[in-house]
């Protein structure tokens, strides 16, 4: 599904130029569960924008599902970010005075999709992220942390997604309810396929996926498979 090869990614220019990523590869597999691991100003963040089509590398090639997303203008990558990619934010990102169902439905308005289809693929998507029904009329600002983060899960995949990328999901939730949101990650990646992409700076928190890429300093410096342990990369 994911391929990136030899990915850096420069801000600015002559003497105030970073270099954020300096040569980045790896694979990812359809059905994977993967957290991409590194402190602040790792590279990680960085790296999850450009596996989101929300910002393009200075170099290298981004291969998602065969198709080369590094070369490809604004309007290009904001149709992949609308039909291939599921985000969930730290933010939640929820209207608050706006019921559980039509947050869920609000990519698919956007999409054109009729309102018999958008509420029954709502249905589904609050389902599969384990949300009861008896909580699809609330307003979002009436549910508990965890609930909300449960609700853009299911927005995130209301468009059936081939990749669902999460960035921090759990940094505004106390301890308990954080685990109850990687356990809905790890269900919707054991039992129903998905392709999941976590992005953490917390060790604890990358132990839920079932592989995880180590970033510092723009490179990628491990990457762990819990079935077969892979060599680390050594820095040059």
């Amino acid at each position: 599904m994911i391929e990136i090869k030899d990915i850096t990614k420069t801000y600015g220019s002559g003497d105030t130029a970073f270099q954020a990523l300096k040569g980045v590869s790896f694979t990812i597999d359809d059905g994977e569960f993967v957290a991409i691991m590194g402190p602040s100003g790792s590279g990680k963040s960085t790296t999850m924008h450009i596996l989101g089509c929300l910002d393009t590398p200075t170099s290298g090639t981004y291969l998602l599902d065969g198709k080369d997303v590094s070369t490809m203008d604004d309007e290009e990558l904001a149709d992949i970010r609308k039909d291939k990619i599921g985000f969930v934010f730290q933010s939640f990102n929820l209207l608050p005075r706006t019921t559980v169902l039509r947050n869920v439905m609000l990519p698919l308005i956007y999409a054109g999709v009729g309102e018999e289809e958008r509420e029954r693929r709502a249905t589904e998507s609050l389902l599969a992220a384990g949300l009861s029904e008896t909580h699809f009329m609330h307003k979002s600002n009436e549910l508990s942390g965890g609930q909300i983060q449960r609700v853009a899960i299911a927005r995130a995949l209301v468009n059936d997604p081939s990749l669902v990328l999460a960035d921090e999901p759990t940094g505004n939730l106390d301890t308990k309810t954080g685990e109850i949101v990687l356990g809905t990650f790890q269900k919707l990646n054991q039992e129903h396929g998905r392709t999941i992409v976590l992005i953490t700076h917390e060790p604890d928190i990358a132990q839920h996926a079932k592989r995880i890429i180590t970033v510092r300093d723009g490179l990628v410096v491990s990457d762990i498979n819990h079935n077969q342990r892979i060599a680390p990369h050594h820095d040059a």
